[in-house]
């Protein structure tokens, strides 16, 4: 029955507000008082038992709710026959849930929008090699999949066939579509806006990455920050004071009315509502940019930092080596370049795609008596010659003699931040590369953001050699760069930021090797492409490995604090204003004061809903 009675509050509000006009039209219109009474009488009782079902709910658990402070207020105007004020107020109370709960649910509408666009069917490849519509719960690592133009594609796969064009909105936040062809990643809920492709199924069900960003939101919305358990601590010693106040206030008046008003103007609903509101919405933007923030918690922790950590490969660099200078030496170079690229196809070194990139279309020759130089790079007999790939150190030892011409490209390319790789056949230096992974598209521009919103050191550190780091940092302006680092060193240079400096530090990686420092920083951030265990570690990821979400994510973390604090302000300011009023005004009245703490419930969750609007300003 009392479950019955809850889920009905929403229509027991539009009894009470027709009950309410017809008691006014009676009283003021056909001054029949006894009609007025009935209709009021009866909007009081309809409204107050949904009111005093909670309130029981609450006493059951040790707790004294608004609603108690509210059930109270309705039984001592019942008792000084105020029937007109009780129905007022039992009326808003009732309203006033109503509408929190409808624009609640607006500040997370990232997540119903997310669950929307969660796949419910795919076409399954059966036995006899045809395709059947099957229930998304049906398919299993390793079916193959056929997807069509304007389908969502079902699960986490490889296109294994065909092409198309991908919106991955739901995943990255980018509206952009993307280019698939065979061997390209696809995700759970994103769409085929054209073409035909086969998948092969790598994830599915809750191991999608739609599935974890949907588990993720969900959680981060549901988690509390220190300002909400706070509050929440408050409110539960809060609630308790204003009853006592009321009845000390009725002890020593003798006025039951004053003490009633008091219990119902001094109910801290906009102070309970506002935090979790700001932390919702904020957390909802972030979700519809493509920004996972991992709790409330992350929220705050990120508006007061202090320090961004950086790695570099991946991070600051799109993590991507290309030949960026060149110098070849002697004649027969066109040989020499293939026969570099036989034995680059051959390795699986980070370097080599690089340099087949660079070489392009070429003849192959085979390639013997392989020798691996840990460290340096590679010997090996091609087309009858010795042929010698890798640094300058193993040069040196191969008796490769340098020219004074090849000493200052050497020395140039370095300056430049290159990694080497130099060629020689039969002892004769040919082709000498520097490669360099490139910065990222507007990374520079993002950093002077990050520094106008208030970070104030902005920090590189790799395994990349010392010159390299330097270039990188003085190209970017960066406050410090540190290169030669092991994972170990980056993450007790973090500890030191913490421990020794006391700053508030965050860390941007993508890789294995970031786990530690992320999970060291007070706040980790991953990129969205980079490995399951550097997101699993972080507190905020950024789903499309887009750099310039970065500042997003910081003006969103600071604007959501502010919004918290404006609210927590706006709640106290009316409290305070209304119990002033009441015991030093004649106009306030226990319906006026409903009314407006009602209202302040929705200014605040109103504030707290233009998050969902927010965009950081370029200039």
């Amino acid at each position: 029955m009392q479950r019955f009675i809850l889920g009905k509050k929403n229509l027991i509000a539009l009894i009470s507000a027709v009950l309410i006009a017809i008691g006014f039209t009676s009283s003021l219109g056909f001054k029949n008082e006894t009609l007025a009474v009935m209709a009021f009488v009866t909007a009081s009782v309809l409204g107050a038992t949904p009111i005093a079902i909670q309130a029981y709910q609450a006493l059951k658990v040790k707790v004294v709710s608004i609603d108690v402070l509210v059930t109270i207020a309705v039984i001592g105007a019942f008792i000084v026959q105020n029937f007109e004020e009780s129905a007022v107020v039992t009326f808003l109370f009732l309203f006033g849930a109503f509408l929190e709960q409808r624009t609640l649910n607006k500040t997370r509408s990232a997540i119903k929008e997310l669950t929307e666009m969660a796949p419910e069917s795919a076409l399954k490849q059966m036995p006899d090699g045809e395709f059947e519509e099957v229930d998304v719960d049906e398919v299993e690592v390793g079916d193959i999949l056929l997807v069509k133009t304007g389908a969502k594609i079902p699960v986490d796969g490889i296109i294994i066939s065909g092409e198309g064009s991908i919106n991955e909105a739901s995943i990255t936040g980018e509206s952009l579509p993307v280019l698939k062809e065979k061997g390209s990643t696809v995700f759970a809920g994103t769409i085929l806006d054209n073409g035909t492709i086969q998948i092969v199924a790598d994830r599915v069900g809750e191991d999608t990455t739609f599935s974890k960003i949907i588990e993720l939101v969900e959680e981060a919305q549901d988690s509390k920050s220190k300002a909400e358990r706070f509050i929440d601590r408050f409110s539960k010693y809060y609630t308790p004071v204003v009853l006592f106040i009321g009845l000390v206030v009725w002890v020593f008046s003798q006025d039951l009315e004053l003490a009633i008003t008091i219990l119902v103007l001094g109910c801290p609903g906009a102070l309970v509502i506002g935090v979790p509101v700001s932390n919702v919405a904020g957390i909802g933007n972030g979700a519809r940019h493509g920004i996972l923030f991992k709790g409330s918690e992350v929220i705050g922790n990120f508006s007061r930092l202090d320090t961004m950590v950086f790695d570099k490969t991946g991070t600051l660099t799109i993590g991507k080596p290309s030949v960026s200078e060149k110098a070849y030496y002697g004649e027969h170079i066109e040989k020499t370049l293939g026969y570099l690229a036989s034995i680059e196809r051959e390795s699986d070194h980070p370097l080599a795609k690089a340099i087949l990139e660079e070489i392009g279309d070429t003849t192959f020759f085979p390639v013997q008596n392989t020798e691996v130089v840990k460290g340096s790079g590679i010997i090996a007999t091609v087309d009858g010659h010795r042929v010698t790939v890798g640094n300058v150190a193993l040069m040196e030892k191969e008796g490769v003699s340098f020219s004074t011409q090849v000493k200052a490209d050497i020395d140039r390319f370095e300056r430049n931040g290159n990694s080497l790789v130099l060629t020689a056949v039969d002892g004769e230096l040919k082709v000498l590369m520097g490669i360099r992974d490139q910065l990222r598209p507007g990374v520079k521009e993002d950093l002077a953001r990050l520094k106008k919103l208030g970070v104030k050191n902005l920090v590189m550190l790799s395994g990349d050699n010392q010159a390299t780091v330097d270039l990188v940092s003085r190209e970017l302006g960066l406050t410090e760069a540190h290169g030669d680092m092991l994972p170990e060193d980056k993450s007790a240079y973090i500890k030191k930021l913490i421990e020794e400096k006391k700053q508030i530090v965050a860390f941007i990686g993508d890789g294995v090797n970031d786990s530690p420092s992320l999970a060291l920083a007070h706040i980790g951030i991953a990129m969205g492409n980079g490995t399951d265990v550097a997101i699993e570690t972080s507190d905020i990821v950024l789903m499309n490995s887009d750099f310039s979400l970065l500042p997003h994510a910081l003006g969103l973390a600071k604007a959501t604090v502010r919004n918290m604090r404006q609210n927590i302000f706006i709640a106290i300011g009316v409290v305070l204003f209304l119990l002033i009023n009441v015991l030093f005004s004649e106009w306030m009245n226990m319906s006026i004061g409903m009314l407006v703490h009602e209202g302040s419930i929705l200014v605040v969750i109103l504030n707290g809903m233009r998050l969902l609007r927010f965009k950081l300003r370029k200039n």
